[in-house]
């Protein structure tokens, strides 16, 4: 059996790990290994000198109502020395002008995270914290009932999850922060089914 952690926001951000310069970059519908790790060493601060590995969390599934896009503007990452001029400055430099770059994100509307834990005290604890996704703005309350699921049970809940692990149907979903850059790999499954 699993205990289940119900997590409700009004809305949620993923950070894309593709870069900003991509002309067009919607929130993932999966959460990463990355941000699993985060989430959990967020509800247990004694987990912080764990690096690279998830501990507590056992499964996850994300879902939402709809993904609003908005536009967001970013400045490149060096610095630009503008021309007959010994001062710098971010963004890009073109006829006279500095240019910034307009990216379009997504933003989730009424996410809802199912958090799975094998130990119950740990389902306890998480259930009287908020979590955020990526962003500090996107608070996410749990829910004070901790359900009791099986594995089969929990695959009949609606929504995304990654599946972690390197196999024929994998993909590289991003390069793991806590664990100096490695590249991560997974799977999305939909209500237990693969998309491929």
């Amino acid at each position: 059996m699993m205990y289940i952690v119900i997590y409700k926001g009004k809305f949620g951000f993923i950070k894309p790990w593709t870069a900003v310069r991509d002309g067009e970059t919607f929130s993932q519908q999966f959460l990463t290994p990355s941000i699993i790790e985060g989430i959990e060493k967020k509800l247990f601060p004694e987990l912080l000198e764990h690096n690279g590995v998830i501990c507590k969390i056992l499964r996850h599934k994300l879902r939402y109502s709809a993904i609003d896009t908005q536009k967001e503007v970013t400045q490149t990452r060096g610095i630009t020395k503008l021309p007959n001029s010994n001062l710098g400055t971010r963004g890009t430099w073109k006829k006279g002008e500095i240019h910034f770059t307009p990216i379009t994100r997504g933003i989730m509307i009424d996410p809802i995270l199912y958090l799975a834990f094998q130990e119950k005290a740990d389902a306890e604890i998480a259930s009287q914290q908020h979590i955020c996704l990526c962003r500090n703005e996107d608070v996410m309350l749990p829910s004070p009932e901790i359900q009791e699921l099986s594995e089969e049970e929990f695959e009949k809940i609606k929504g995304f999850e990654l599946r972690f692990g390197k196999s024929e149907q994998s993909f590289l979903v991003g390069y793991n922060r806590f664990d100096n850059g490695k590249p991560m790999y997974g799977w999305i499954e939909y209500n237990g089914n693969k998309l491929l």
